[in-house]
């Protein structure tokens, strides 16, 4: 992806420490609609695994997460409504 094409909304957390980046992007997310696709640069390392286990826990998805020259990356794509598979006509 490493482009914007794709991505509704930038998030830049650069500069903050835990547990600010998913702080805020917790609040970004909030503001998104499903399935949109949020950006947010970081600073801090230990934004690497806070990320994937934030995204694990809440079901929005990590799509990318990349390191350059001290930026890291992470494209989330924010959870979307679960559909039912199948017809409810045979419940009838």
């Amino acid at each position: 992806m490493n482009g914007d094409q794709s991505v509704n909304k930038v998030l830049d957390a650069r500069g903050l420490k835990c547990p600010l980046p998913i702080v805020k992007t917790k609040k970004e997310i909030d503001e998104m609609n499903s399935g949109e696709v949020l950006k947010v640069l970081a600073t801090d390392p230990g934004s690497k695994g806070d990320f994937a286990s934030w995204c694990k826990k809440t079901g929005n998805k990590l799509l990318e997460a990349f390191e350059s020259d001290g930026v890291f990356t992470y494209i989330i794509k924010k959870k979307g409504r679960e559909t039912v598979a199948g017809s409810f006509d045979s419940l009838v």
